[in-house]
């Protein structure tokens, strides 16, 4: 399956670039973002982009159900994500929100407090998952350095 997989994502790749040879549009064209060849590109990206997710989703839930353990991983890590959604939305400051909605106001944007509070929460959240990540590329080097 996963060979399969492969065979027609390369087919569609060398299909999209024999196209994007013969049908893009000229560059000095205004009108070019409306042509049949950036439809075409864009019709393809999107069905890339489909067949990516959704053998990404089988695969992944295909290993995680078949592997030992598998579920109670993937359980115990949805489960550090909602806390560090919780830690996040708890940073995120409602004062800072409240000056942010004050400092727009009667402009074209107006957001709600609530708005920019969900903003600042995905920030956080952000920034927390890259320290998690830094931090987990970092940790087997320090691990090999020390000698366990």
């Amino acid at each position: 399956m996963h060979r399969i997989l492969k065979i027609i994502l390369i087919v569609i790749g060398i299909i999209a670039a024999i196209m994007c040879f013969f049908m893009m549009p000229d560059a000095a064209d205004p009108e070019a973002i409306n042509s049949t060849g950036i439809s075409v590109m864009f019709g393809i990206m999107w069905l890339l982009l489909v067949i990516a997710a959704v053998s990404a989703l089988f695969f992944g839930l295909r290993k995680m159900l078949t592997t030992k353990g598998g579920l109670k991983k993937a359980l115990f890590s949805l489960g550090g994500l909602v806390v560090l959604f919780i830690i996040g939305y708890a940073l995120s400051n409602s004062e800072e929100a409240e000056a942010v909605v004050q400092t727009f106001a009667g402009r074209d944007i107006e957001p709600t407090t609530g708005t920019v509070k969900n903003i600042g929460m995905m920030l956080n959240v952000f920034f927390g998952m890259v320290l998690i990540a830094v931090a987990l590329m970092i940790w087997p080097g320090i691990k090999k350095l020390i000698g366990r």
